[in-house]
């Protein structure tokens, strides 16, 4: 990636995945709206760029990119899903090791 994170977060792990994923997102949102697929580009843009700032938008990304997966006429998303997936992967740890916790 041609980026380079604040200093405050280069070693956080979920800041740096979902800021990858949100940028995976954006181009492939991009290549939607190309294909004149508006509603579900809009959506999956606002949900998939969001998900670093509110985790709880990885759930709904996960439904809209299903979604694209499932109808022929949208572009693959398989290498969306797979890095959201292990987006999800570590968010589980994170909310079950805060749960353990408490």
């Amino acid at each position: 990636m041609r980026f380079t994170f604040n200093e405050k977060y280069k070693d956080n792990l979920i800041v740096k995945e979902t800021f990858e994923f949100a940028l995976l997102i954006v181009v492939y949102a991009e290549m939607l709206e190309h294909n004149r697929k508006y509603v579900i580009a809009r959506q999956l843009l606002k949900s998939g760029t969001s998900i670093g700032a509110n985790v709880k938008e990885a759930d709904e990304t996960e439904y809209w990119l299903f979604l694209c997966q499932a109808s022929e006429t949208y572009p693959n998303c398989a290498a969306e899903l797979k890095k959201l997936q292990g987006i999800l992967k570590i968010l589980n740890k994170i909310i079950g090791t805060s749960k353990n916790r408490s």
